[in-house]
């Protein structure tokens, strides 16, 4: 009787340092199912970025340099100068964007932005005296991606209006780069490329806070763009998508 009564105590004792335990174990699985989750977040942030770098960088790959601007994709650290047969290109800014902008059927992605100091060739000059008397001069640009997830025609341009921090104004017909990327799109077409702006120039600009006339030229920092979208039409001209305002800093 009292073996079986020892076993019983036994079976009980154990019974109870079971259950004791079994809360702890919870605990260490619930935290080792968020820290699993955790680790899978992280994962598929790294996995989307790196996606989107090796979309960046593809495009980029793809891209056929500019007949009148020097080619600057080897240039990714400032100070980092290349010369082709078109000019010099000194980096003095870059910001990598890799950010997506919806505008209904459209989606454009700006991949990067630079401020860009260029010294043309002599045979490029005449190219930039429409817009500025300098010979040379610094300039800021958008590397853009355009999708067209409809399968009709429709109209648009990635900037329609470009604004500095420094007040100058600049609209779609003062790009440098003149890859054809304002207009129409094909459904389900796509386009890449770049748009720049020159800045900081003597004349042939729009300030916001006036401008005296003079030839005097005050160099100033380029802290940020906002860029203004048009709207989007479609193929008989009937605005389908509002405009958008973005606003990218160095």
């Amino acid at each position: 009787m009292k073996k079986t009564l020892s076993i019983f105590f036994l079976i009980l004792l154990l019974v109870g340092c079971s259950s004791n335990a079994s809360p702890e174990n919870n605990e260490k699985n619930t935290g080792n199912e968020n820290q699993t989750d955790n680790n899978a977040n992280e994962k598929n942030d790294e996995t989307k970025q790196q996606k989107n770098q090796e979309q960046s960088e593809s495009k980029m790959d793809e891209y056929q340099p500019n007949p009148q601007v020097t080619d600057d994709r080897s240039l990714q650290k400032v100070g980092q100068t290349f010369t082709d047969q078109k000019g010099e290109a000194t980096l003095k800014a870059i910001k990598n964007v890799n950010k997506t902008y919806e505008m209904g059927s459209i989606e454009l992605t700006i991949r990067e932005m630079k401020l860009i100091h260029l010294r043309p060739d002599y045979g490029m000059i005449d190219y930039f005296h429409v817009l500025t008397h300098d010979e040379e001069f610094d300039f800021v640009k958008v590397f853009v991606e355009i999708k067209n997830k409809s399968s009709e025609k429709v109209n648009f341009a990635p900037i329609a209006l470009l604004e500095t921090n420094t007040g100058e104004t600049f609209d779609w017909q003062k790009d440098i780069y003149l890859e054809e990327l304002n207009g129409e799109i094909e459904g389900n077409g796509t386009k890449f490329g770049n748009l720049g702006f020159i800045v900081n120039a003597t004349g042939n600009h729009a300030h916001k806070e006036g401008h005296n006339g003079s030839d005097h030229k005050e160099v100033k920092d380029i802290k940020w763009i906002e860029i203004t979208t048009s709207d989007v039409f479609d193929k008989d001209q009937k605005k389908i998508s509002e405009a958008q305002k973005i606003r990218i800093e160095f």
